[in-house]
């Protein structure tokens, strides 16, 4: 009797050790946004299918940059699924969609998005919320520096008629009015229009100095290439929305001499050798485009690398605690996230605490050009 008891304990604690790590990820890698999702999409293939010697399997599925998918997606990942953690989604809507949908089940969630109001404010819904993406308010920044150190005075914002346009009007028309620059016009479009000459026009009768495209993915081309063709000769700016080599297809020739903002990952081999990021950057690099082929690599993937290298880090902490498949191994997985500390990414240095659920600072952010098709670091 007794040794049946105890091949019976032997054996439910050799099941539990062998439990895996199951992580859900929802992105775009069909519409809209599929130009961001599809680099995420393949950067998931190349994050670590074991740590700490446990089995880490990805469940991916496709949003179609829909935000009722997204939600969907979430849903049947926690309830079918069982998964630990979720990754995703690609953009901003769709992330603040499934803020809900993590919180009430109580799973970590590392989203691929830029706008703040994903983890901020504070409160007991995005305890439960990271993500990897640079702020919206820290490229903002970026972007203001750069138009008062190139003698812009009045400017004027084109932007997606969502919450990431909205976000991006919020940000920059605070700095703006901080730093004393004139905003003359805001107009908005939608990701799937084919057309914004009446906007264009509108804008371009205030005469800016500058514009400041609000957008991301290849639709951010469309209000470009429109200026491009009316004429206008002021400076363009674009948000690291657009951080992606289909941008570059896309709008081809009339993104010459485009400014952005951007993680660091997109221009890692002209980084100096004593940038901290550089080394971390420059492995994301070498395994993506080892697999994709050179100059394949961009900012959306390094996002997905980056919450991949978020997970690595605080996984092995919360296998201490509990065990894959469980609420408080979630549980403990969500509090070794949020002290993360000191981790070098492919886009900056985290630095997690209650209060930030994103953790970069300034050492994540770079001004580039483009310049015959490609990117260069602004020196």
């Amino acid at each position: 009797m007794k040794k049946t008891v105890l091949a019976a304990v032997l054996a439910t604690l050799a099941t539990t050790a062998m439990a895996d790590i199951n992580v859900g990820v929802t992105l775009s890698a069909t519409g809209p946004a599929a130009s961001l999702g599809i680099p995420e999409k393949n950067t998931i293939d190349l994050l670590p299918k074991t740590i700490a010697g446990q089995k880490v399997n990805y469940i991916v599925l496709d949003d179609a940059s829909d935000t009722t998918t997204a939600v969907k997606n979430a849903k049947k990942l926690i309830s079918e699924n069982n998964v630990d953690l979720i990754i995703g989604s690609t953009t901003t809507p769709n992330s603040l969609a499934m803020v809900d949908v993590a919180a009430e089940a109580e799973t970590p969630m590392i989203a691929m998005a830029a706008s703040a109001r994903i983890v901020e404010p504070m409160d007991a819904k995005r305890k439960w919320v990271f993500k990897t993406p640079q702020n919206d308010a820290q490229m903002s920044t970026a972007i203001v520096e750069h138009m008062t150190n190139n003698n812009v005075k009045t400017v004027a914002y084109i932007g997606f008629s969502d919450a990431y346009g909205e976000g991006w009007w919020n940000e920059f028309s605070k700095l703006a009015e901080v730093r004393k620059l004139k905003v003359v016009a805001n107009e908005r479009f939608n990701r799937v229009d084919t057309s914004v000459t009446g906007q264009v026009l509108k804008v371009m009768a205030a005469k800016p100095d500058a514009i400041l495209i609000g957008g991301a993915g290849t639709p951010a081309a469309l209000p470009q290439k429109s200026l491009k063709e009316k004429g206008y000769k002021g400076i363009i700016y674009q948000t690291h929305g657009v951080a992606n080599n289909d941008f570059l297809r896309v709008c081809g020739k009339d993104c010459e001499d485009t400014v952005l903002p951007t993680g660091p990952v997109l221009v890692a081999a002209q980084l100096p050798a004593d940038n901290p990021v550089k080394k971390s950057a420059m492995e994301y690099v070498g395994k993506y485009e080892a697999v994709h082929g050179k100059g394949s690599v961009n900012a959306f993937g390094g996002y997905a690398w980056d919450a991949g290298i978020l997970l690595a880090n605080a996984a092995p902490v919360a296998l201490k605690k509990a065990q894959p498949g469980s609420k408080e191994f979630r549980a403990a997985l969500r509090d070794a996230l949020e002290a993360t500390r000191n981790v070098a990414g492919a886009h900056g240095v985290y630095n997690m605490s209650a209060n930030d659920h994103l953790g970069l600072d300034q050492r994540a952010r770079v001004m580039v050009n483009i310049k015959d098709g490609a990117w260069l670091l602004a020196r």
